[in-house]
């Protein structure tokens, strides 16, 4: 079955708020989408009408497993969109998520298969987010946030949790990318700043906002890789 665009991202954000086991209530799915209370619960009454949601009186909605099917579908597509944009046509990460969010609502099974196998069955978007597979598999990273990591130890980045524009900015501006490897040089007790050290460059200051953003890894474990799909190690 076909959904609009506008039922997708419903979906989409209810997903992205709690995953599919816990309750999203009305309010909150509004801030999420940024839109009235009174236009969530119209939405929200077609998406159960259609078995993607349950509704629970008083407490709120959660998706089915049939929403949790699309969900996933939708996400596979926008992250795979987000890597062909990133490693094949050379868009920075912090443009291709605006555009993904236009192609993610393509629905040509073939065509995602298709472009999935193109791209050398990629694990991770250009951000570290996970892709879901064609049967909706996830394959989880071993990573934690930066601001945990010891000290003097060498870091892979692999993630970002917050995808803004501006936080994607002070990340450019750094120069630190998926893959980048860099070592937090001393912790500030005063702001719980970091001073962090990447390959080839002076040492730079990050706040702690920063550093709770950034996911890393020990290096070389599934690492992602412009030249071909992602591998687990």
């Amino acid at each position: 079955m076909n959904y609009s665009a506008s039922e997708e991202n419903y979906i989409k954000s209810i997903y992205r708020l709690k995953g599919d086991h816990q309750l999203v209530t009305t309010n909150e799915l509004a801030a999420e989408l940024q839109t009235r209370a009174a236009s969530v619960t119209d939405m929200l009454k077609k998406l159960k009408a259609k078995k993607l949601v349950i509704y629970e009186r008083y407490h709120g909605f959660k998706l089915s497993m049939e929403g949790k099917k699309v969900a996933l579908g939708i996400i596979r597509r926008h992250r795979l969109w987000e890597y062909f944009l990133s490693v094949k046509l050379q868009f920075s990460w912090d443009e291709v998520h605006e555009v993904a969010e236009v192609l993610e609502h393509v629905t040509s099974r073939k065509l995602i298969d298709k472009l999935d196998e193109f791209l050398g069955f990629p694990r991770f978007d250009p951000h570290g987010d996970p892709i879901p597979d064609q049967h909706g598999k996830i394959h989880a990273a071993k990573q934690v946030v930066l601001s945990e990591w010891p000290l003097l130890e060498i870091a892979e980045v692999s993630g970002v949790t917050d995808q803004r524009p501006d936080m994607l900015d002070i990340l450019k501006h750094q120069q630190i990318t998926i893959g980048t490897q860099l070592e937090i040089k001393k912790k500030f007790s005063f702001d719980n700043s970091f001073e962090i050290k990447t390959m080839n460059n002076p040492p730079f200051i990050i706040s702690e906002q920063v550093a709770k953003n950034i996911w890393v890894k020990k290096p070389g474990f599934g690492r992602i890789s412009k030249k071909g799909p992602a591998e687990d190690k």
